[in-house]
């Protein structure tokens, strides 16, 4: 493989990569952050990795372990369902 086909493979991961990340961020946008705003709390995107999806939840979600588990469960759920190529989500603090 010569440079040029190697820096046009690196693109296209680069653009399959952040074209996962968009419809990741659209769907909590979208669908989840409504609702977590009702209760006073929110979530931020932070990376897409490896079918991961690491999120920081912030507000009325972000102090409670219970709150936080039931939280990100329903992420999962709801990500693994909307975006296939999300295997799980993670908390990070």
């Amino acid at each position: 493989m010569d440079r040029a086909q190697h820096l046009i493979g690196e693109e296209t991961a680069m653009s399959v990569a952040n074209d996962l990340k968009t419809r990741v961020a659209k769907v909590l946008a979208e669908e989840v952050a409504p609702a977590l705003r009702m209760d006073g709390g929110d979530v931020e995107l932070l990376e897409v990795s490896d079918g991961v999806a690491q999120v920081r939840l912030h507000g009325g979600c972000g102090g409670c372990p219970s709150t936080i588990q039931a939280v990100i469960l329903g992420l999962d759920q709801e990500l693994c369902r909307r975006v296939p190529e999300i295997k799980y989500v993670e908390a990070v603090a």
